[in-house]
């Protein structure tokens, strides 16, 4: 059964137990952990594909591991491959290749599905602020619904990246530039494929795009703030997700601790409501793929929080496990 079960990254280096599986209760959402392996250092981002559980390690000398999920703890397949880039925090399966967005490096790389080393794009440019955009960092790889194209978010040169696999070859075919000092993090898209929201962690903001996927053209049309009033103190924006029926987004924002909710028609966000997000340091959020429940991976008070979504979208609480140094929660299709 789709979402029958979740897998959760978690920083070794912070204490956290690495891959760990739990079982989804589907009447209520509840996680219970089955099982967890360390084999993999740092695995805080997971991507599922044809079976098979693919992790970054964020590490210095980034690589991504492999696991074997046929019995309840993964097991690693082979050593990790290295994708020749520093800090890859975010993977995607396309175009025959895992791509990773490699923060440290500010590059992206694609290794093939079978053998053969990784092939790295080296993304130029900076931003305005000079503690965080002094070079290029790629935070997030993600493909379009149509399968076509490929965007690479990245924080330092204030830009989403169009790119393409074609006859093998990883490519960037254009370069969109965001608002000056915005620092885009993460994007989703609307199921109808219409729209592309980009979430900035620099300044608590969603760059609402329209999206051409005949012509992979991304074109930005405004932004919009995530919180309702001013921030209290730091107020870093970190993850976005669309439900599966598009009619709400949330956003997640560390610091502030909180959800926002936002309703969507005609691909325009309409704030509904900002929420505790029921942990400390919400580093990324997961929708079950019934669109009933919302996860929030509460990094720094080390838990998963889980929350009904009701006919308003607005999560309510219902109940968290621990998860030490957590990063992320990805669920079986």
């Amino acid at each position: 059964m789709a979402g029958a079960r979740a897998y959760i990254g978690s920083f070794t280096s912070a204490g956290g137990p690495g891959v760990t599986v739990a079982d989804v209760d589907p009447a209520t959402g509840a996680l219970s952990v089955v099982a967890a392996t360390d084999a993999l250092t740092d695995p805080s981002y997971l991507a599922l594909h044809d079976g098979l559980l693919y992790a970054v390690s964020e590490a210095n000398e980034g690589s991504v591991g492999v696991f074997d999920l046929t019995a309840d703890k993964p097991r690693l397949l082979g050593a990790p491959r290295s994708v020749q880039g520093s800090g890859p925090t975010h993977l995607a399966v396309a175009g025959g290749h895992v791509l990773t967005a490699n923060y440290g490096s500010g590059s992206v790389s694609a290794l093939p599905l079978g053998e053969g080393p990784a092939s790295v794009v080296q993304h130029k440019g900076s931003g305005p602020d000079q503690a965080r955009q002094e070079g290029p960092h790629a935070h997030q790889v993600l493909p379009d619904p149509s399968g076509r194209w490929i965007l690479s978010v990245d924080l330092g040169t204030d830009s989403v990246r169009v790119c393409a696999v074609d006859e093998g070859v990883f490519a960037v075919r254009r370069e969109v530039t965001l608002r000056a000092g915005s620092g885009p993090r993460h994007l989703a898209f609307d199921p109808a494929g219409g729209h592309v929201y980009v979430l900035n962690e620099l300044d608590p903001t969603l760059t609402v795009c329209s999206w051409d996927a005949d012509a992979g053209l991304l074109t930005p049309l405004r932004e919009v703030p995530v919180l309702a009033d001013e921030p209290k103190g730091d107020a870093y924006p970190s993850a976005i997700k669309v439900s599966p029926d598009g009619r709400f987004l949330w956003t997640a924002t560390r610091g502030e601790d909180v959800i926002s909710t936002f309703s969507l028609a005609d691909g325009a966000p309409a704030l509904v409501a900002v929420t505790p997000c029921g942990g400390h340091w919400p580093r990324d959020l997961a929708v079950h793929p019934s669109g009933r429940f919302l996860y929030a991976a509460n990094e720094r008070s080390g838990d998963v929080t889980w929350f009904g979504t009701g006919a308003d979208g607005v999560p309510v609480r219902a109940g968290s496990v621990a998860v030490p140094a957590v990063s992320c929660v990805v669920f079986a299709d």
